[in-house]
């Protein structure tokens, strides 16, 4: 690395590579700052600076952006405002929280158990959490609605020592930390879990990247129910805890922008800056803190950095040249995590020791002194005003940069070592050592009795301790974290009248499913009495789905509305922003959609206002792209659907590889609060939607906590009308019979989902036809239903073998029919391949294994073999080898349709754009 660019990272280098051609003339103008400063204070002399800023560039000359300020406390001394609690008081409670966090974890580590636990996180981030706790988080008690919190997943241990205090927890629940089914009914996971603890956390945070894009996101969607008239959200604020190390993840950073260009001043962030990631520092070499402002400051965030304690105050005061501060610019992270890892001495020769002048200013100092000079994110007065400040300012989202020490109080084994992540339990010397540190009550006998039980402390209800901490709780509305379960009020669902066009078909007309899709959400959209709960969610695909008939009635999301003269605005579909818009539209930016799909689908308990989020997007780049964030949104027990559009492997044409999904249905599989459907017409998506709606939202359904993923095609198809007397329980649980043989002959069973669906209709006819097989095509709305259908049957036997075994759904489907039962899809082999043990008798799979390509519908099908002429020489071999038709028909089946030549496919046409 160049020198300038070492300079660059951990200095301001406002005035580097700058000569000082009249350093007398220089220091009278400082001199008259300082007197400024002096004279009328930092708020006076901040309006000159910004005031000759502003004027220097009128008068062109190059003053470079400030993106980074010198390594010390963004907020200065005489703006401090008062600190309002009993800071002796809160200092006592601390430690008992501190000491519970860590004695929680350290029991888990018993021979017997060895669940593990992360004891550093908390340690280190105490001041931060409880000054929040203390004095800022709103609950959801408090008249304006209460904040949400978004914790560091590692910092959990305190979260619980906290409700432990509060009476929420007793022993025997911080003893089942880790333990969640051995101490069922007593349990805490171990990071924050919504769907373990649903009364208790409401964010999952611990997938790192994702706490802050949720957070960003469910600031956003604060304001978007307050801008569409649901909810008053205007005293409600939005906290998200990380780390440094954390920040690297891009999710973490990747969607500062948005909350900068929407003015999220409801929104801040405070990153934890220990300088320690996971196995050493996270910038050895360089200064975290000063990267990450000049990142947030480059967004267009308002950044408070809180980099020293109080103790530091004097000795800034007493350096008036400024070495000391040029010291803290140039000492590395690495360095700064060494020094608290040695003693009062070390730092005397290593860190003052660099300067003569720094030296003596801490020249009458004692070593423990030296020690004692603590790091900003552990004083209870500089954290305090840089939250005071943080939701006091206006216009942009604010960042709090801490500087903390990692594992403190924890004792020389743990503090700012790179080990102290992966440290669970604690030495008798060291619980010793942190108990006098803390001044817990316990004596040396009740720690000697058993190390690796040492006990809880709680200072009882009586005392001052939990009566101040109750105080505070009761007057900022009640416990944090807590969760709502469910809405308070039911809400009312659409009518007949919204599904009834799906019913119809689309008669002499093509209609591609998405088409249908999109018809039926405009429907639901107009129900009076619920559409405005649906809240559509594109990125950047509208057009693509044929949603931009949205656009001048439904209107975009914009709080800053739309303020410029539109290029379409003479258009009926002209692109349309409001403040009051419905649909959001996140860019090109499918995590970022499924962070709003998350905040909106969870609304029901975040703001006792159901939402219903339908996110629409390239099916390949859903679960592909995004799984992660759709497993935090399954344990935050998000509601909604999501629509996997232009779906398959061989129906969007000439789009290749990339967007080729022959495999998302397996995907969602994986994720257990995922319902998957493969829906062939209009009507079956109705009844899926509004079973969906019901299950979610109807206020019975034993597990409402699912989200329904629907894929739905561009080929446009003549949409059937729903058939009299539809089997709808067969649609929604996976299969029904959709069009059964009128002719004799030898017999089949054709199952397929999705746009395959039509080439079954069709080798249907040509079996018939060309050779007299009677085929029964079956609609399998959803493989992966059915799989789970029978795999909970399997599981009924497991559980109580005395038990009569379910008959699986699609079991009792196809029992009673004859054949050989061959399936097809639009995907890989694997998606039908999921139901194998449960379909009676012979079962045979097609399907498009292998990388999608460029090319047409039909050449692509027959290609991969899952078209109907394949369909009918699957179907002839099969009966071929059960010797119910003769043995060579299958070859000569195969010559005449030329099988192997995908210019001789014929499935499939050239039309639909959505």
């Amino acid at each position: 690395m160049a020198v300038e660019e070492h300079i660059s990272q951990i200095r301001s280098g406002l005035t580097y590579q700058l000569s000082d051609r009249d350093p007398e003339e220089t220091q009278e103008w400082l001199d008259s700052f300082d007197s400024l400063v002096e004279a009328q204070g930092t708020e006076r002399a901040q309006f000159i600076i910004r005031s000759l800023l502003q004027r220097a560039g009128a008068k062109s000359v190059g003053v470079p952006h400030v993106t980074t300020t010198d390594y010390v406390n963004t907020i200065p001394v005489d703006q401090e405002p008062e600190f309002p609690g009993d800071e002796s008081v809160e200092r006592r409670f601390r430690a008992f929280m501190r000491w519970n966090a860590a004695i929680m974890v350290h029991r888990g580590q018993h021979p017997d158990i060895g669940v593990g636990g992360h004891i550093s996180t908390y340690a280190g981030a105490a001041t931060l959490y409880e000054v929040g706790f203390n004095h800022f988080f709103r609950g959801k008690d408090h008249a304006g609605g209460g904040d949400q919190v978004f914790f560091q997943g590692h910092a959990s241990p305190g979260m619980y020592a906290r409700a432990f205090l509060e009476g929420r927890l007793g022993e025997e629940d911080m003893d089942g930390f880790r333990q969640e089914k051995s101490k069922e009914g007593h349990a805490l996971p171990s990071y924050p879990h919504p769907r373990s603890m649903p009364d208790f956390w409401q964010f999952p945070t611990v997938s790192m990247g994702l706490g802050p894009a949720n957070a960003i996101y469910q600031a956003q969607l604060n304001r978007y129910i307050h801008n569409r008239g649901i909810k008053d959200t205007s005293d409600q604020h939005v906290w998200a805890y990380l780390g440094d190390g954390e920040m690297d993840e891009p999710e973490s950073r990747g969607f500062l922008q948005l909350a900068a260009n929407e003015k999220l001043d409801n929104l801040t962030f405070v990153v934890n800056c220990n300088l320690q990631r996971l196995d050493g520092p996270v910038r050895g070499n360089g200064k975290i803190m000063q990267e990450l402002e000049a990142f947030f400051r480059g967004a267009g965030w308002n950044v408070i950095k809180v980099v020293w304690g109080r103790e530091w105050d004097a000795l800034l005061e007493a350096d008036p040249d400024g070495a000391l501060v040029d010291v803290m610019n140039q000492t590395p992270d690495g360095d700064y995590q060494t020094y608290k890892a040695e003693s009062g001495a070390f730092v005397r020769e290593h860190f003052f020791g660099q300067r003569p002048e720094t030296k003596e200013l801490v020249s009458e100092y004692s070593d423990d002194e030296i020690w004692n000079l603590k790091r900003g994110g552990h004083d209870y007065h500089k954290v305090y005003a840089a939250y005071k400040a943080a939701t006091e300012f206006k216009g942009k989202p604010t960042v709090i940069l801490a500087k903390t020490v990692k594992g403190y109080g924890l004792g020389t084994h743990f503090e700012a070592r790179n080990a102290t992540h992966q440290m669970k339990k604690l030495t008798l010397e060291d619980l010793k050592g942190f108990r006098d540190h803390l001044r817990i009550p316990i004596t040396d006998e009740q720690l000697e009795a058993d190390p690796y039980l040492p006990p809880y402390y709680h200072p009882g209800v009586d005392s001052a301790e939990y009566k101040y901490l109750m105080e505070r709780r009761a007057e900022l509305g009640g416990a944090v974290p807590t969760r709502r379960k469910e809405t308070s009020a039911p809400i009312s669902l659409p009518g007949d009248k919204s599904y009834a066009f799906a019913k119809r078909g689309s008669g002499k007309q093509q209609a591609a499913t998405t088409m249908a899709f999109v018809r039926l959400l405009k429907d639901l959209m107009r129900d009076k009495d619920f559409g405005h709960r649906i809240v559509p969610i594109v990125p950047d695909e509208s057009r693509t789905f044929g949603m931009d008939s949205f656009f001048p009635t439904a209107k975009i999301y914009n709080p800053a509305g739309q303020n410029y003269l539109s290029v379409d605005r003479d258009l009926v579909l002209a692109y349309k922003e409001s403040p009051a818009g419905q649909l959001i539209h996140p860019g090109i930016n499918e995590a970022g959609a499924v962070a709003a799909f998350t905040a909106a689908g969870t609304s029901y308990s975040t703001h006792d206002a159901p939402l219903i989020p339908i996110y629409v997007f390239y099916s390949m780049f859903g679960f592909q792209r995004t799984g992660d964030a759709f497993w935090a949104a399954a344990d935050q027990m998000t509601r909604g659907f999501i629509i996997g559009a232009t779906a398959g492997r061989t129906t969007l044409t000439g789009e290749g590889l990339q967007h080729a999904d022959g495999h998302s249905p397996l995907l969602a599989a994986t994720n257990p609060a995922v319902v998957t459907y493969d829906p062939a017409f209009g009507y079956e998506i109705g009844h899926i939607m509004r079973s969906g709606l019901d299950r979610m939202y109807g206020g019975k359904h034993e597990d409402p906590n699912v989200m329904y993923y629907l894929t739905v095609y561009n080929e446009p198809i003549s949409q059937p009308a729903e058939p009299e007397n539809v089997d709808v329980e067969g649609i929604v649980k996976g299969i029904y019979l959709l069009k059964e043989a009128t002719t004799d002959g030898p017999r089949a069973q054709l199952l397929a989902s999705g746009v395959a669906l039509a080439w079954a209709v069709e080798a249907q006819q040509i079996l018939a036809d060309e050779w007299g097989v009677s085929a029964d095509v079956w609609s399998v709305t959803s493989w992966n239903e059915l799989a789970r259908d029978g795999q909970i049957a399997d599981d009924k036997v497991l559980t109580d073998p005395s038990s009569t075994r379910p008959v699986p759904f699609v079991t009792s489907k196809l029992e009673s029919t004859t054949g050989p039962v061959i399936a097809t899809t639009d995907y890989m082999r694997a998606v039908p391949e999921q139901i194998r043990p449960y379909v009676p008798g012979e079962f045979h799979t097609l399907g498009a294994d292998g990388f999608g390509f460029s090319d047409t519908r039909a050449a692509a099908r027959r290609f991969f073999k899952i078209d109907s002429h394949t369909l009918v020489v699957k179907t002839l071999a099969s009966l071929a080898e059960r010797g119910e038709i003769p043995a060579d028909t299958a070859v000569k089946a195969h010559a005449k349709y030329d099988l192997n030549n995908p210019n001789a496919g014929t499935s499939g046409n050239a039309g639909g754009d959505s």
